[in-house]
């Protein structure tokens, strides 16, 4: 059942997502300790090493909300185990680093200042956790093949999320990952309700949740994508980097353009969209992500309001064209790059009283009439002069009918 306090998220679309922990040491990927087949006491010296220096969330806030990103959420414990908060529960924490100060209360703090929401990521499967069985299943390692006690583990759980829920004021949502026994404890989300009412919550956890999280893939299962479905919450997510989500060294970046069709091919569906970046061992994110989030950002300021609406019916002919409505306005995502300066809207029936580029915020001619060299003599809205050749990012048309 979608929480009552879920209008946040509904208004939110555009989120930062930060993998970020001691894997960022060696700066290979950030389930190193797995792939790698390393042994326990080569992967935890990495905790003796890590000490992010650099770490500036006022930079990281100011960066998201550049890129026009409107939330955050963080790793405050991936598979390893590790975890970027002062907790009670394990000594396997950033307040055991030469750091020696708490990652997730400095950053809370900051978002609270500037009232941008912060998620909280937390992965079920933990490599470290003597309690947790990890018996070789996807994403675990194996470290006791009979099975260990999974309520032990749930217990052990639990106090986290108390702590998570209960040290750092407001936090809007927690972002589960990896319930890799499928292990379902209803009791763990009502606790998240009663500390944080207005947390969303993923459905990788425990129960339901609020919102699915379709991962590096174009076509979300259970999408409302405006054919007049009930509506589910979705947010995909996808990194800047192609090989991994925490912080490489030798990372291939995806282009800037290729991101922005992914933003907005979702976005105009209605979903949620959390892209990703990987800071590095002192705490900066490094400069081909920072560039890629300029670049985004500068494309997003202009075209944000063609997201506000509802995601239409299959209203044009082309499939790689979504349109929003907005009362009066009809908001057209070209999504792939335009082969033409002039573009065909069937079967729109209307003429339109105003045509605006987004992008530019220049206006744009139209003629309403049948195309010549197509049968038949139906108009067709055609929108012209389009400067194809001088986008960086989808073309967004405005249309005020």
């Amino acid at each position: 059942m979608v929480n009552n306090d879920i209008n946040w998220f509904r208004q939110a679309r555009f989120g930062m997502f930060i993998h970020w922990g001691i894997y960022a040491v060696p700066g290979v990927h950030e389930q190193y300790w797995q792939r790698w087949n390393l042994q326990r006491e080569a992967y935890i010296k990495y905790a003796d090493q890590f000490n992010p220096v650099k770490f500036n969330p006022v930079e990281w806030l100011d960066m998201a909300q550049d890129a026009g990103m409107e939330y955050m959420c963080f790793t405050t414990k991936h598979h390893d185990g590790f975890c970027m908060w002062d907790t009670r529960q394990t000594d396997f924490n950033i307040m055991n680093t030469p750091y020696k100060r708490d990652i997730v209360g400095m950053l809370a703090e900051e978002c609270h200042k500037r009232n941008f929401p912060l998620m909280l990521y937390y992965s079920v499967v933990d490599w470290h956790q003597q309690a947790y069985p990890n018996i070789g299943r996807h994403h675990e390692i194996v470290t006791d093949p009979a099975g260990h006690d999974m309520p032990e583990y749930i217990a052990f759980l639990k106090a986290q999320i108390r702590e998570l829920c209960t040290n750092y004021s407001i936090i809007h949502g927690i972002w589960w990952d990896m319930n890799v026994p499928e292990y379902k404890d209803p009791s763990v989300h009502r606790l998240i309700r009663e500390l944080q009412p207005q947390a969303v919550i993923n459905n990788r956890g425990f129960d339901t949740g609020d919102f699915s999280t379709p991962e590096r893939d174009w076509n979300p299962e259970g999408a409302d994508t405006g054919n007049g479905t009930e509506f589910r919450l979705v947010e995909a997510c996808q990194s800047v980097g192609v090989n991994s989500w925490g912080y490489k060294q030798d990372e291939d970046y995806f282009s800037s353009r290729y991101l922005m069709e992914c933003i907005d091919s979702w976005l105009a569906r209605g979903a949620n969209y959390l892209l990703n970046v990987g800071p590095d061992a002192s705490g900066v994110i490094p400069s081909s992500a920072s560039e890629i989030l300029k670049n985004i950002g500068g494309w997003m300021r202009k075209v944000r309001p063609a997201f506000n609406g509802t995601p239409e019916a299959r209203v044009l002919e082309n499939d790689e064209l979504y349109a929003v409505r907005n009362g009066e306005t009809l908001y057209v995502h070209c999504i792939k790059a335009l082969s033409s300066s002039t573009l065909s809207l069937d079967p729109l029936k209307e003429s339109p009283r105003k045509v605006t580029l987004m992008n530019t915020g220049e206006q744009l001619p139209w003629t309403f009439e049948p195309i010549v060299y197509k049968r038949g003599d139906k108009p067709v809205l055609r929108i012209k002069n389009i400067p194809v050749d001088k986008l960086t990012g989808p073309a967004v048309l405005k249309i005020d009918l």
